[in-house]
């Protein structure tokens, strides 16, 4: 499967420079199950043209995917997701998912949920990436 440069959005505004917003699209499909190993990124020339951002900046993302083992280049293909590997102990696992997931819950305490507002909302993100 290969997904459509049109996939991915930016905006060139937030502050997140566009590469990192690109990267972080394509890990945030990955941990969804939406991009599984094997599937092919668009060609840089594909998503630059359709972001209107320079190719550089797509190509670094790349770059930046591939060194992060999320995906690999492929002679004449392009780019496609590598399998992900799961190490570690589960306590080990446990302990990073709290450490990004603590300041969601701190946030979702400023903007005044309660727990049962929260849990539902994590409910239905696991719902939605079966």
């Amino acid at each position: 499967m290969s997904i459509s440069p049109s996939f991915f959005q930016v905006n060139p505004s937030s502050g997140v420079p566009i590469f990192r917003q690109i990267i972080d699209q394509v890990k945030a499909l990955v941990a969804a199950g939406k991009l599984r190993s094997g599937d092919m990124l668009p060609s840089t020339r594909d998503v630059a043209k359709t972001l209107e951002v320079n190719m550089m900046t797509v190509s670094k993302a790349y770059s930046r995917l591939e060194s992060d083992g999320v995906a690999e280049r492929v002679r004449g293909l392009g780019m496609r997701i590598c399998a992900v590997p799961i190490s570690g102990a589960v306590a080990e696992r446990k302990q990073k998912f709290k450490e990004i997931v603590s300041p969601a819950i701190h946030h979702a305490r400023q903007l005044g949920l309660t727990d049962d507002q929260v849990l539902a909302v994590v409910n239905k993100i696991l719902k939605d990436n079966v």
